[in-house]
């Protein structure tokens, strides 16, 4: 089982992601309206922001979060629809199975994602959706090989206080060339998809992104090639595989 890790716990703390947006871009293609008096399990539901947005649409939600239930609890008090539950998406046994299975940014920052991903099947019904988004290789050459060092040397240990000060400046620094450079067309520059994207969106939710990426304790980036190993076609039919802003990936298929 995977240990608990209070870094989390102090950013669902400090932040919140209210950008409804977002969210129904990372469930492509699938919508809310999908989630119509269905059973929910939500794997992974930090801070609850993405619970909220499902809630009034679903049946019955079950979120399951390691190290953030009361703050996702908290923020979902209003609604009668939702059991909480603390454990660990890659080993938990709920001993029954889901009309949808969905975890948003959460398999790539666990110890095993094939594991992971393996639990979660598991748990989901036949003719039952499994809708994942996650962190791909491809297009984050940068983060992973440049950032990446940089937080395990410099920042794992780092207040988190400072950590939100030094996200805020690193926040405010990039808009910079994501208004200038940016803006031209220059579509061979890394990240120019997701900066086309964060122009969009505010500066307290880009602050998130950046806070998140300084303050995950543990990161694996997917590939293409593993992505399409973990829903195998003799489970599963209708499987999608998007890249989403060059920097992630969308996966989801029914099983059968």
């Amino acid at each position: 089982m995977q240990i608990k890790q209070k870094e989390w716990h102090d950013q669902w703390s400090m932040f919140s992601d209210e950008e409804l947006s977002v969210f129904l871009q990372y469930i492509y293609p699938y919508t809310l309206e999908d989630l119509r008096n269905k059973d929910v399990l939500e794997c992974g539901s930090g801070g609850g922001h993405h619970t909220s947005f499902m809630a009034p649409y679903a049946k019955k939600i079950t979120a399951v979060d390691l190290n953030t239930i009361e703050i996702a609890k908290e923020k979902n008090k209003h609604f009668t629809n939702i059991t909480f539950l603390e454990d660990d998406i890659a080993t938990m046994n709920l001993s029954c199975q889901f009309d949808m299975v969905l975890a948003i940014g959460v398999i790539h920052h666990t110890d095993s994602p094939e594991k992971t991903v393996q639990n979660l099947i598991k748990h989901v019904k036949s003719g039952g959706l499994l809708i994942m988004w996650v962190y791909s290789l491809e297009g984050n050459s940068i983060v992973k090989n440049v950032l990446e060092p940089i937080r395990k040397t410099f920042l794992g240990n780092t207040n988190r206080n400072m950590l939100f000060f030094i996200s805020r400046m690193v926040t405010a620094l990039l808009y910079i060339p994501v208004y200038s450079v940016y803006k031209l067309p220059v579509e061979f520059l890394p990240y120019y998809k997701y900066f086309k994207d964060f122009r969009g969106l505010s500066f307290k939710r880009n602050n998130l992104n950046v806070f998140d990426k300084l303050n995950a304790p543990q990161v694996d980036f997917i590939s293409m090639e593993r992505a399409k190993g973990w829903l195998n076609e003799d489970e599963f039919k209708d499987i999608h595989i998007s890249q989403y802003k060059g920097v992630s990936y969308r996966v989801s298929g029914r099983k059968m």
